[in-house]
């Protein structure tokens, strides 16, 4: 389990609440858990499971993406992160269609590749673009503009939203690490101290079970 430092330096280890007075840690907990009909980006065996719950028009998610990616290699095998929709159309008029877009992919085997090239351009989110979003994902286009139209598909976006909803989310990008939220959304630098934090208490609970 690999978990150093940007300059390579192991980190100490202290308790998140203690290094942080618990500040970046709070709020109503998951309450969907994580099953077999969410898109899951890592290995099922992983010691932390990171939700997160997003929109593809939101600039403050596409900042945190390559933040994401990162933390991901970093915690390669020990972090997988888990995705869950959740479009504000209030605020970002091309978020359900981009939603809409990315589980399109997903009947295609190529939801990751979707997501990664929608985060990648979030200012590009109308029809034209995705097609070509789709195609850069290796899309079969044909398909990917039936399930794009496909009533079954705002079905699958809704379930995220709802279960959203029973979290209290109000805002993206939201983040749950082992089911406990993490406050401070904003700040997904700081989210790497608690992921560290959850795979040391995990890799100790395993090593006092043996």
């Amino acid at each position: 389990m690999r978990m150093h430092s940007e300059n390579d330096q192991p980190l100490e280890w202290r308790p998140f609440s203690q290094s942080h007075g618990g500040a970046l840690m709070g709020g109503p907990p998951l309450i969907d858990p994580v099953d077999d009909a969410d898109h899951v980006r890592g290995d099922s065996t992983s010691l932390v499971t990171l939700v997160e719950y997003a929109d593809f028009a939101c600039l403050n998610c596409a900042r945190a993406f390559p933040l994401l990616v990162r933390y991901l290699e970093e915690f390669k095998g020990t972090l997988r992160l888990v995705f869950r929709h959740f479009p504000l159309g209030w605020e970002h008029p091309d978020s359900g269609l981009a939603a809409r877009a990315a589980e399109a992919a997903a009947r295609q085997g190529k939801f990751w590749e979707m997501h990664d090239e929608l985060f990648r351009n979030p200012g590009l989110l109308h029809r034209e673009a995705l097609h070509a979003h789709a195609a850069s994902a290796g899309l079969d286009l044909g398909r990917f503009s039936v399930d794009l139209d496909d009533p079954s598909i705002v079905a699958r976006i809704e379930r995220d939203v709802a279960s959203g909803r029973a979290s209290s989310i109000n805002a993206t990008p939201s983040f749950f690490v082992d089911g406990a939220r993490y406050a401070n959304s904003r700040n997904v630098e700081g989210l790497r101290e608690a992921i560290f934090d959850a795979a040391m208490r995990n890799t100790e609970r395993l090593l006092k079970d043996r």
